[in-house]
């Protein structure tokens, strides 16, 4: 089966897919400081912003799932093409809040079609030992294809050039892929396992993968919360945000490679615990420390986020197995949208640090430390709350299920 697929240009044109959603993570978050002075919006209003960009992706990302095996992964990227290439143009040439809005929303969506088409897409090409490997080479160019825009950002930045030029930049793979796809044969979907949607939701329903869904809202949010703000929060803290970012997102990419023996021996309940307590002690660093210590605070925040996702992804394929693709589709579909609710909220914190501290005295540089720092502390809060969750988890599952070996899961 599958004989004659390009398996070569499908699998590069994922990556440059990846590296898509990637950049417009990024550089997004590279311009979010200078959106914000160019269109005089508040922090809140970046936040609605950010909110579209995380609510695109969990809509199509579970649409996809559900309809793979009905249209096939071309037409979803069809699909991801369109969106990418709209959400980019309309962004550029936006002039105001509400077509920011709705570009936002377009560069979602076609990254969540990324993930809804070229996951199955992949399984599909390859079997065994080789799917396993294809998927994390594919799932490694997330975090580093955000170390590759973090660094094009400041140096765009550095060099004077404005918001709309970074953003022309995420059109460079969006059309690499395009043309990578262009004309092949892609491979027929595989249908394995349950397919009963039934069968899924009653799985769905059990205490296990409800714990996981709402410890999934606090993971992601815990993940993306601090470095999509990192531009604006900690750009007067002396060090780089662009580099933090680059930092953690290296690291990521890294540790992601090596995280089926990282896994193998602490188990799924051991690395969530591990992560959910460096990544509190990493966001605390952050909203206390300035200058190079601040970089510091990157790399243990980087540990501890490193294997949030896929982790709790593999919770669910192993705990919970009969909710099927459906289940892990759900899963990422709520990490995505918790951090969706999120972002104007974070926005808000920001605002009202500023207006309190603003009325106390603080101007300038101080003003914008103390208000993102303030607001940095209350992000300790979601893996504050992950740590008394996870040590319930681990004596739960220790006594339920007896620890195994997990295949490392896709981001």
């Amino acid at each position: 089966m599958n004989e004659n697929i390009n398996r070569s240009a499908l699998f590069n044109g994922s990556c440059f897919a990846l590296i898509t959603t990637a950049f417009t993570f990024s550089i997004r978050a590279g311009i979010l400081a200078e959106l914000g002075e160019v269109f005089k919006l508040s922090a809140e209003q970046l936040g609605f912003i950010n909110l579209m960009f995380f609510l695109g992706f969990p809509i199509s990302m579970i649409l996809g799932g559900l309809f793979y095996y009905v249209v096939g992964p071309r037409n979803i990227m069809r699909v991801a093409f369109v969106a990418h290439t709209l959400g980019i143009i309309f962004t550029i040439y936006s002039g105001g809040y509400v077509l920011l809005l709705i570009s936002t929303l377009f560069i979602g969506f076609g990254n969540g079609c990324t993930e809804a088409a070229c996951n199955p897409m992949i399984a599909d090409m390859y079997s065994g030992d080789k799917m396993s490997k294809m998927l994390n080479r594919f799932h490694m160019w997330f975090p580093g294809g955000i170390v590759l825009g973090s660094l094009i950002s400041k140096f765009m930045t550095s060099f004077g050039m404005g918001w709309q030029a970074q953003m022309w930049v995420t059109m460079i793979p969006t059309v690499i892929y395009a043309i990578l796809f262009y004309g092949k044969t892609f491979p027929k979907p595989k249908v394995e396992g349950s397919t009963d949607l039934g069968k899924n939701f009653k799985a769905m329903l059990t205490p296990t993968y409800i714990f996981l869904f709402c410890c999934m809202a606090l993971t992601a949010i815990s993940e993306f919360g601090p470095q999509q703000w990192v531009g604006l929060i900690l750009s007067k803290s002396g060090a780089d945000p662009m580099l933090i970012l680059a930092l953690v997102t290296g690291l990521m990419a890294v540790g992601r490679f090596f995280g089926g023996p990282v896994t193998h021996v602490l188990g799924q309940t051991g690395v969530l615990l591990g992560g959910a307590i460096f990544a509190a002690i990493g966001i605390y660093m952050f909203s206390t420390v300035t200058g190079p210590v601040a970089y510091l605070a990157a790399i243990l925040f980087a540990i501890g986020v490193c294997f949030f996702w896929p982790t709790m992804v593999g919770a669910v394929a192993q705990r919970v197995p009969l909710s099927g693709a459906l289940g892990m589709s759900i899963i990422g579909g709520v990490g995505m949208f918790s951090t969706a609710i999120f972002q104007p909220i974070i926005g808000a914190w920001i605002d009202k640090a500023k207006e309190v501290h603003s009325a106390a005295g603080l101007t300038g540089t101080e003003l914008e430390l103390v208000a993102g720092q303030e607001t940095l502390a209350k992000m300790v809060a979601f893996p504050g709350i992950l740590i008394v969750l996870f040590l319930i988890f681990f004596f739960w599952q220790k006594k339920a299920n007896p620890r195994s070996p997990v295949p490392a899961a896709a981001h």
